[in-house]
């Protein structure tokens, strides 16, 4: 709400970008003993060591490689509350990480350098995902890259498929068949769940506007200059009643209600639930914290055929920042991030130190869904190549997202979530449920918060 073989990419971005890396060495701002200096966050903190170790060793090659580029690594993310006045009070970094649900805001605010200039000439610009672009674009101007994304899906045990008599290797397509599956995975007996959902901490108003994109629907709309609720409709009572009667009428969804995140992972890992909503990042938190097992578990496309979620990062610049530091900063990213030459060396040394490699996700960079094309295909083989866990189990996944609208969060998208969550737990936890009531009272809600929404 929730990411390749060295050669020296320098000299090819700076070519690319009109621009050589001496010249930005002249004494300008930011640089020092003949180097333009740029600080740059996403480090991860001390308590990762295995990332902030990849991290650092990523930092000092770049360094070697490009002499004339000196990076300062800053820990952390950006944190929406201090947002402003870092940049105000100039301690906003050169190159800062941003949430895929940022840039509007950011860019409606020119809080972020207008990058179209240097970017149309990078390297490998024009094989990223279209939508992901363009969630950095406003009015054909440019302003970040994503470095990562992911897009929420089926996740099911292929274990209790099994059992249940279901084909693993078939996972369910529409809401109708998650229903079936459900009821017979349900009544393996033994305390095991169908199908699971949350319902409380902003969690069960991201899942209710997932289930929305899946059958076609929308949280919010645009209504001239100002965004409007878009759920209390025919799409918004569909996916309530669905809720309401694999709850009540198929008894499919366990007696224990108002769950969270880790109380579901918790039953998958304990081989106790059949299927729930997820991103392909929650398979090992499933095997390291709630010890499963890689190979019990499968990810199909969100089922409805129609749309999905995503979410995932970028990178953007400081609008401060002078030309020189947009191109140094341009060039991190695309040799951190956005390197498909680097591709199997990333996924190699993750490979050899066990991390999971063969999900369709980041970390590595390697993994970060962001190709289309000849890359995409040349990731998925070198995915399978390294893989440390059985990549057929997510193909299903793989192949069928293609064909689904993907769909960013909504506006505000915590307020909004919050007053969804009551909707959530009204089907889930009241068997009499007034659904009707329940949307119209969550539209008010939401409309409230989208107001704040520039």
């Amino acid at each position: 709400m929730n990411t390749f073989t060295r050669r020296s990419f320098g000299l090819v971005l700076a070519a690319g970008l009109g621009v050589s890396l001496a010249a930005c060495g002249d004494g300008g701002e930011g640089s020092a003993n003949g180097k333009i200096t740029i600080t740059v966050n996403g480090q991860p903190p001390k308590t990762q060591p295995f990332e902030r170790k990849i991290f650092d060793e990523d930092v000092a090659e770049f360094e070697r490689t490009h002499e004339n580029i000196d990076i300062q690594p800053r820990e952390g993310f950006m944190d929406p509350k201090t947002f402003n006045s870092k940049l105000a009070g100039g301690q906003l970094e050169d190159v800062f990480y941003v949430y895929l649900t940022d840039p509007a805001n950011l860019i409606a605010r020119r809080q972020a350098a207008d990058i179209s200039a240097y970017v149309k000439d990078m390297p490998h610009y024009d094989e990223l995902q279209p939508e992901l672009k363009e969630i950095f674009t406003k009015d054909g101007k440019v302003y970040g890259l994503p470095t990562a994304n992911y897009s929420m899906g089926l996740l099911y045990n292929r274990k209790l498929f099994t059992d249940a008599g279901l084909d693993p290797n078939k996972p369910p397509t529409t809401w109708a068949e998650v229903r079936d599956a459900a009821k017979k995975i349900t009544a393996l007996g033994d305390n095991t769940v169908g199908f699971a959902e949350y319902s409380k901490n902003n969690q069960g108003g991201w899942h209710f506007t997932t289930w929305m994109y899946s059958v076609g629907g929308d949280i919010a709309k645009q209504d001239g200059d100002r965004w409007v609720a878009d759920f209390n409709n025919d799409k918004g009572k569909e996916v309530a009643r669905t809720l309401h009667d694999m709850r009540w009428t198929d008894n499919t969804m366990g007696s224990k209600q108002l769950l969270v995140i880790e109380d579901v992972q918790r039953m998958m890992g304990a081989g106790q639930l059949g299927m729930y909503i997820a991103a392909p990042d929650n398979v090992p938190v499933l095997v390291n914290q709630f010890k499963g097992d890689y190979a019990n578990y499968g990810l199909a496309p969100l089922p409805g055929g129609n749309g999905t979620l995503v979410g995932g990062e970028g990178y953007m610049i400081n609008p401060k920042a002078s030309p020189e530091k947009i191109k140094a900063g341009l060039e991190w990213i695309s040799w951190k991030y956005l390197n498909p030459d680097r591709m199997e060396a990333d996924l190699k040394r993750y490979s050899e130190q066990d991390q999971p490699i063969g999900l369709p996700t980041s970390p590595p960079a390697g993994s970060s869904d962001v190709w289309t094309g000849a890359l995409r295909d040349q990731q998925g083989t070198l995915r399978a190549k390294y893989a440390t866990m059985p990549v057929e189990n997510y193909q299903p996944y793989v192949d069928g997202l293609a064909d689904l609208d993907k769909k960013i969060e909504p506006p505000n998208a915590q307020q909004v979530y919050a007053a969804l969550d009551n909707v959530m737990q009204g089907v889930l936890t009241n068997k009499d449920a007034d659904i009707d009531q329940l949307l119209s009272d969550a539209e008010g809600k939401v409309n409230s918060a989208l107001t704040q929404v520039k």
